[in-house]
């Protein structure tokens, strides 16, 4: 069972993937924690990477800061939801 704030920091990073990266809602709903996602989404390009985390920024009220990027947050859905929800949930 996902925690409450897990759940909503959740529905959060799909909502940013969805709206930033223009992928569909199904799609979305069917990231898993091992989905792979810089390098095996295409819409997710290095242009798209600074879209999607100022809108995870602005969506859950964090600081990400430059040296916390790294090819491991962005590597699947899992370690992205992750590093949100260390920085959302303390």
């Amino acid at each position: 069972m996902i925690p409450e704030g897990r759940s909503a920091v959740d529905s959060t990073v799909r909502a940013v993937l969805r709206d930033v990266l223009g992928l569909s809602e199904e799609r979305v709903a069917a990231f898993t924690e091992s989905t792979p996602l810089f390098g095996a989404l295409p819409e997710l390009d290095s242009m798209a990477v600074a879209g999607v985390l100022t809108e995870l920024e602005d969506r859950l009220a964090i600081v990400i800061e430059d040296d916390e990027v790294d090819g491991e947050m962005l590597e699947t859905y899992g370690a992205l939801l992750r590093f949100a929800a260390g920085k959302a949930l303390v």
